[in-house]
């Protein structure tokens, strides 16, 4: 079958797959189950990679995560016979999402949790959800309705409490912090959406491969001089199984499973799922890192956590 067969074939099923997030929604299935074990496993990730940042240089870590994602991806696609380019037309914006999804995104999200506890990024990047409604709405994928601007409104506020929070805990760099992941979520939520149309055309599993090639390149580069300066040798056991866990499961498998949600139940739906990873995270920072969130950091949660939840329960319509 030639390139352009394939893509035709794997468009035509992407939109009949596509179809049921513009539907309904659907009974819990595989997709759902899938994504909530993506959010668990993001929820822990934050704990398990602030763990491994105290003898690992941030960008000497990312590097070498998307080394190992890229190979896991690349067995996936080998397995299943996807090995390809896609087509020149489309070529431009595969860098450029993987740049913004992988490379801006993860430097904001390593960044951004070297300055501040992994529980309160975990509230910041609650705000995902939100963002990529907003985007969707703009972009005419779908029009949400009311709930969404008050919720909206609630989880901005409840950052703002987190935000507060973190000042008065750890010092004035943790607001550095707080706005390094707000930037997160602006450029994964670009991320999602601007993702859609090469997801529809090509498939989840080669999307996920394309993008996050390209993002490790940009993120190898930009992690040379880390990864030359690091002392390989004050790197702990703990802190090489950190890195093999999020490298495989909150990179490699997640991505895999996030834009498989792209596919199957839309942006939206999808970026609902992870509401969830706060409270996974704020239990695995108290349980793994012993943190102690203020009474205001846990108003702030219940704020944004009930902000993104008003979200989802806004019905809208789909353009």
């Amino acid at each position: 079958m030639s390139m352009d067969e394939q893509g035709a074939a794997a468009e035509t099923a992407a939109t009949e797959l596509g179809a049921e997030a513009t539907g309904p929604v659907p009974g819990w299935g595989w997709t759902e189950t899938a994504l909530s074990l993506m959010v668990f496993v993001w929820g822990v990730n934050f704990a398990v990679v602030k763990h491994a940042l105290d003898s690992i240089q941030p960008l000497a870590f990312n590097a070498l995560r998307f080394v190992i994602a890229s190979v896991l991806v690349w067995a996936v696609l080998r397995a299943r016979g996807e090995v390809s380019l896609p087509e020149r037309r489309d070529i431009p914006r595969v860098v450029a999402l993987g740049l913004l999804g992988n490379v801006l995104y993860q430097m904001c999200f390593i960044l951004g949790l070297d300055r501040t506890a992994a529980g309160h990024a975990s509230l910041i990047l609650a705000l995902t959800p939100v963002m990529t409604a907003f985007l969707s709405m703009l972009t005419g994928h779908e029009r949400p309705g009311p709930r969404t601007w008050g919720g909206a409104s609630l989880s901005i506020l409840g950052i703002a409490l987190v935000s507060g929070a973190s000042i008065r805990v750890e010092g004035a760099s943790a607001l550095v912090g707080d706005a390094i992941l707000v930037t997160a979520c602006v450029a994964w939520s670009v991320y999602t959406v601007g993702a859609r149309p090469i997801v529809r055309r090509y498939g989840s599993v080669r999307t996920t491969a394309w993008t996050l090639w390209c993002g490790a390149v940009g993120l190898v580069a930009l992690g040379t001089p880390a990864l030359l300066r690091q002392d390989w040798q004050a790197v702990s056991a703990e802190a090489w199984a950190a890195l093999v866990f999020s490298a495989t499961f909150a990179i490699g498998l997640a991505y895999l499973i996030w834009y498989r949600g792209v596919e199957r139940i839309g942006n939206t739906r999808t970026a609902i799922f992870s509401n969830l990873t706060p409270v996974v995270a704020l239990f695995a920072g108290v349980v793994l890192l012993h943190e102690k969130p203020s009474a205001l950091a846990l108003v702030g949660a219940a704020l944004t956590l009930g902000g993104v939840m008003v979200v989802r329960t806004d019905p809208g319509s789909v353009g």
